[in-house]
């Protein structure tokens, strides 16, 4: 007889195997034959006679079945982390995917008159309210938000904006190439740190499109510095006859400061300081999915609705479902923290997070040892998606440090986060210099973490 930990016996005598054939009832023959070829290659000394080497293959199989991004624990410290899917859905927002999703729903069907009807009505009634708008409009991201708006109100004519306020967003999308491919021109005003109400007016003529003012949520100049408020270069812009339109980005519906948060600009406030038009995005601040959404005077958002562009950016039935179910949740702002789960985690306090991770500190302990130590420390965890870029909230997690130093730590210590990445929910976390940092304020499932940690693969 073939000694199968020394040599493995055929794919053909593998798969006949009776733990390998019942895995091919579940995912079939052909995923199963390349599963086994796999651990072979990976894995030659791996014993068939016991479990470990259907278990390989299944494990294969499974992740092979994983369709689209895989959930993972967000423990970098950045809760709206645009990498990891920016904010989470609510309970309410899934249902409501859900419910649109396995059947047929009223999308662009107006069930009182029978006729066709606007897929986004009812979430721009929402919008109107919650807002003070006159009307509102939804595309699949800010970015598309604000490249409708330009090609709308802009093409082939100036757009004055701060020289401090030509951000770069996430991926290396900027404004100024946003606007150049709307088919705006640009006309730069002012200097990176001041920018006066006098370089926006000297800069207006016969083809200025609008005023443009983009919230740097970002980042921050700070020092010597001076830039315009909404309300003066509302006035300014109406007295020439011009559109003004605030980009918000993160775009906040209430005032996070009555959490003990930082504050950012609201929606309504701009709307109510005489913006024409604000653009922000859904799923950041607001917690809801991926979406652009636009408020603003009725008449401008009527263009911008009858540009064709539109068709190309418009959001499907799930994302409107999901808007609509996660705006309703401002109907009843005082509940927001224990409704909207994106809120839940930013105000969590450090106490309660360094309790979690002192409960799981034996837990994390035994799985790393001997290789690694885990220390519970206090950290600072950071809002994300560019709202409030140098603002901190206190945290708590671990520092997991190679146990002994030398050549070949750091490595070791590479490869431990790469092992943590291949559990079956992976744990994501931030590796600087010489330590690996678990910021818990974002673990929703201490179980489902403290079962991985039994699967972790020792670098």
């Amino acid at each position: 007889m073939v000694d199968a930990t020394r040599r493995p016996p055929s794919v053909d005598t593998i798969l006949g195997m009776p733990a390998v054939a019942g895995i091919q009832d579940l995912f079939g023959r052909r995923l199963v034959k390349e599963a086994v070829r796999d651990v072979v290659r990976r894995h030659s000394t791996v014993d068939w006679t016991t479990g470990k080497g259907p278990a390989l293959v299944e494990t294969f199989c499974r992740r092979r079945m994983e369709s689209g991004p895989r959930r993972v624990f967000n423990l970098t410290g950045t809760v709206l982390h645009t990498n990891l899917g920016r904010a989470p859905l609510s309970p309410a927002a899934i249902e409501a995917m859900m419910r649109v999703a396995s059947g047929a729903s009223a999308l662009e069907y107006d069930l009182a008159t029978g006729r066709r009807g606007n897929r986004a009505a009812d979430v721009g009634h929402r919008l109107q309210r919650l807002t003070g708008a006159e009307s509102a409009l939804v595309v699949n991201n800010n970015a598309a938000a604000i490249m409708l708006l330009l090609n709308t109100l802009a093409l082939r004519r100036q757009v004055p904006v701060s020289r401090g306020e030509l951000v770069e967003i996430g991926g290396a999308f900027r404004m100024p190439a946003i606007m150049a491919r709307a088919g705006a021109r640009m006309v730069e005003v002012g200097t990176t740190n001041r920018t006066h109400l006098a370089d926006y007016e000297e800069a207006l003529g016969p083809g200025t499109g609008l005023l443009l003012k983009v919230h740097t949520s970002n980042y921050v100049i700070e020092g010597f510095t001076s830039a315009v408020e909404e309300a003066e270069l509302a006035r300014l812009a109406r007295d020439h006859g011009v559109p003004f339109a605030v980009d918000l980005g993160s775009g906040a519906l209430v005032d996070f400061s009555r959490w003990g948060l930082p504050r950012e600009p609201v929606v309504a406030e701009v709307v109510a300081h005489g913006a024409d038009l604000v653009t922000f995005s859904g799923d950041k601040l607001l917690g809801g999915p991926q979406a652009g959404i636009v408020v603003g005077r009725a008449d401008l958002v009527g263009r911008m609705a009858a540009n064709p562009m539109l068709r190309a950016m418009r959001p499907d039935k799930m994302t409107l479902a999901a808007l609509d179910a996660t705006l309703a949740l401002y109907e009843d702002p005082d509940s927001l923290p224990r409704t909207l789960p994106g809120l839940s985690l930013l105000t969590r306090s450090a106490a309660d997070i360094a309790r979690e991770a002192r409960d799981l500190e034996s837990d994390l302990a035994s799985a790393l040892a001997p290789a690694f130590t885990a220390e519970v420390v206090p950290l600072e965890s950071q809002i994300g998606s560019g709202a409030q870029p140098v603002t901190t909230l206190a945290s708590a997690g671990f520092a997991i440090r190679p146990a002994a130093s030398g050549r070949g730590s750091d490595r070791n210590l590479r490869e431990l986060a790469a092992a943590l990445r291949r559990l079956p929910r992976p744990v994501i976390g931030s590796l600087r210099g010489r330590t690996l940092f678990l910021d818990l304020r974002c673990l929703d499932d201490s179980d489902t973490f403290r079962a991985g940690l039994r699967e972790l693969e020792r670098p």
